[in-house]
């Protein structure tokens, strides 16, 4: 090429710049400062600027690598030389240096990292608009194979931090998009030269990083989970600095904007990611209060799998999980209070928007701080499958905690929640069925529950019959039928749950709920809905033995004891229709309440029914529960024989039903016991029956017709029995 067509240079300069040693290209640099100092003291700018143009385009952008090598020294020369000046040429000393960052020449892309090094030194802050193609170079060149261009790099990366560090006119609006970006590299080079950027920038105090960190938030927690440790520990310091100043901030913090974040990476396989997830999700639930009620689903989605967490390594998630659902529950308010904290939130926002300083980065639409019950019903309803008991009571809690906070809201999620609810109960866990059972509960005797009662579906139908045998007191609503009807078939249907659960499930609902509406509910559902009768008999005779046994049904015990009120009466005689599926446990019932007469006149027609070795084994159990505590007084009243003739016949009635077994023994012995034993005469039977029952309301009970229904309903049984099993 011709000499003039690098003018101003000499050709010497020429063939030096594009000589392959670098001391040849040194000495070309040294007559190119020496030329610009004089062109800048002359004030021959054209000259400059021809000069800069020469050695951009015809050296840095040759095909020749030597030449580009050569235009790079000239170009940081010019830079040197022009000083205080070199703002006023920058735009033609940067973009040529800036394309060699991406040369296939390794070489190449180190003396562009030299030659921008002395360019930045002279030209300092009036480099800033070029930040963002800097940085971008800066950041693929971290990642450089060649480790003298990754040392040029940092070199040039560190004098770029100074800068910022030092100068006001750096613009982060400008950057956070291409930061945005580049933090979701993979290389780990380029993963510690952006997290080294953003622990920079942190510590500008011209710059609030907080107001950006819902755009870099996602990418640190993904460079957290870097295989090396060092990049691990750096990035997990940085993010420990953020969560600090959010703590001391003073200032609005866009916690709505980085919840979903916390949610996703809280669930990380990785066990730092998971853990810092966690942590920084309790800080936002404590600095925020409702403003993380939308995110309540997400957030228990994340927490309560790692309830179940017993391995060591993991224990610190386990108790940080721990920790944020007890916080998060205390969040949910009653309605009228969570809904006057929702208005203020609403004000407060509002307010907070229209003082905020404009930002240029899109301002993210803030979500009403309101609790999403049906996505919280639907993690909830999942949580309760989990294998995990810890994480199933956990959910239990919060739906029990729901139902008493927010009624009206959850009983819209009763038609969903409620098989789920009952298939729990079979749950090995003792603990999640007593859980399980105050949920339950809670919904049957809710006062929401009777404002809204059960939908008009198939699930929710009560027959006509049980709608009017059996209206519920006690403030207790439609759901508590539903309810019963509903363990009455799964005791049906899992026949090992009544063996194994029976028992303990009526108990505990006993202390939940009146025992009263319990044992008269039962009773109307077994005389009118229960077509299977061998069930029907067993369930009464579980549910006879704990009336009778059971210190939590003691109350309940002494008033049909006693038969002093109405209630009481119409109780016994509820109770009585049912019983009747089993015949011991009919009789056991009269004895309880001490209506003897009529359990003689019951054991004697004993003789009709079908004696197995079944029906011996309740007689024999009968005989035992006589001799314990419960029927005490019961065995004191045979000392009155004239009083309680009745009492004694019925005895005497259990003892000839009974063959010689040990029951029959322990029986045999009790009635020995009595003085004088003998049968009344007539005229003392007669005195008797004037005086036997002194109580007022058990002589208005119809004993002839309870008899009457007795047979009716063991004749029901025998036919059944007879009818050959569907196989």
């Amino acid at each position: 090429m011709a000499e003039r067509d690098y003018s101003p240079l000499s050709a010497s300069c020429v063939r030096a710049l594009n000589d392959k040693l670098y001391e040849k290209r040194k000495v070309a640099a040294l007559e190119i400062e020496k030329m610009v100092k004089e062109y800048v003291a002359t004030n021959k700018t054209a000259e400059v600027k021809k000069l800069l143009r020469v050695l951009g385009q015809e050296f840095a952008l040759s095909q020749n690598a030597n030449s580009r090598k050569g235009g790079l020294i000239g170009l940081a020369a010019s830079a040197i030389a022009l000083g205080k000046d070199s703002p006023s040429y920058i735009n033609d000393l940067v973009k040529p240096v800036l394309t060699c960052f991406f040369d296939s020449d390794s070489r190449v892309r180190y003396y562009g990292c030299e030659s921008l090094y002395n360019i930045i030194k002279v030209a300092r802050t009036a480099i800033l608009p070029f930040f963002n193609d800097i940085f971008d170079g800066l950041s693929k060149l971290a990642a450089d194979p060649d480790q003298n261009v990754r040392s040029g790099s940092e070199l040039l990366d560190k004098l770029m931090k100074d800068i910022v560090t030092d100068s006001c006119a750096f613009d982060p609006v400008a950057f956070m998009p291409l930061l945005q970006e580049r933090i979701l590299t993979k290389n780990p080079f380029a993963r510690q030269f952006i997290v080294s950027w953003v622990k920079t920038l942190d510590s500008v105090p011209d710059i609030d990083m907080l107001v950006y960190l819902p755009e870099i938030l996602d990418g640190l927690f993904l460079i957290l989970g870097d295989t090396s440790h060092e990049i691990r520990q750096m990035c997990e310091s940085v993010l420990g600095e953020f969560l600090l100043n959010i703590s001391k901030s003073k200032k609005k913090i866009d916690f709505q904007s980085m919840a979903n974040i916390l949610v996703v990476h809280s669930q990380s396989p990785d066990g730092l990611i998971q853990f810092t997830a966690i942590i920084w999700l309790k800080h936002f639930i404590e600095l925020s209060d409702i403003l993380m009620l939308p995110f309540t689903s997400g957030i228990l989605a994340s927490v309560l799998p790692c309830l179940a967490y017993d391995d060591e390594t993991k224990l610190n998630i386990r108790e940080a999980a721990r920790a944020v659902n007890d916080q998060l529950m205390k969040l949910i308010q009653g309605e009228e209070a969570a809904a006057e904290g929702i208005k203020d939130e609403k004000s407060k926002l509002s307010t907070e928007n229209n003082n905020s300083q404009t930002r240029v980065l899109t301002e993210p639409e803030v979500i009403s701080p309101e609790l999403d019950i049906p996505s919280v019903v639907t993690v909830l309803t999942r949580q309760l499958l989990h294998d995990s008991m810890p994480t199933r009571i956990t959910a239990l809690r919060w739906i029990y905690h729901l139902f008493t906070k927010l009624p009206t809201k959850m009983f819209h999620h009763v038609e969903e929640l409620f098989p789920l609810l009952l298939k729990t109960l079979s749950d090995p866990s003792d603990e999640v069925v007593i859980l399980d059972l105050k949920v339950l509960a809670e919904i049957s005797s809710s006062p929401a529950g009777i404002r809204s009662p059960p939908p008009k579906s198939s699930s929710f139908m009560l027959s006509a019959n049980l709608q009017h045998a059996f209206k519920p007191s006690h403030n207790l609503n439609e759901y508590f039928t539903y309810f019963l009807i509903s363990l009455l078939k799964l005791f049906g249907t899992d026949r090992q749950l009544v063996e194994d659960r029976g028992s303990f499930i009526i108990r505990e609902l006993c202390l939940l709920l009146n025992p009263e509406d319990i044992y008269s509910c039962c009773s109307e559902i077994l005389v009118h809905e229960e077509e299977d009768l061998v069930f029907a008999s067993r369930m009464t005779r579980t549910l006879s033995t704990i009336l009778l046994t059971s210190t939590e049904l003691f109350e309940l015990r002494m008033e049909l004891k006693e038969l002093k009120t109405a209630a009481s009466v119409d109780l016994f005689i509820c109770l009585y229709k049912s019983w009747c599926h089993n015949p011991v446990s009919t009789v056991a019932l009269c004895f309880l309440t001490q209506n003897y007469h009529h359990a003689s006149q019951l054991l004697s027609i004993f003789g009709d029914l079908e004696v197995t070795v079944e029906f011996l084994v309740e007689i024999d159990k009968l005989v035992q529960l006589i001799e314990s505590p419960i029927f005490t007084y019961l065995r004191l009243q045979l000392l009155d024989e004239a009083r309680n003739h009745f009492l004694l016949k019925s005895l005497y009635g259990l003892l000839m039903l009974l063959p010689q077994s040990d029951a029959f023994h322990i029986l045999q012995h009790r009635l020995q016991c009595i003085p004088s034993v003998h049968f009344s005469s007539i005229e003392t039977r007669l005195a008797y029956n004037q005086s036997e029952n002194e109580r007022t309301l058990p002589k208005k009970i119809d004993f002839e017709d309870l008899l009457k229904y007795f047979r009716r309903l063991q004749d029901k049984h025998r036919a059944q029995r007879r009818v050959p099993h569907q196989v």
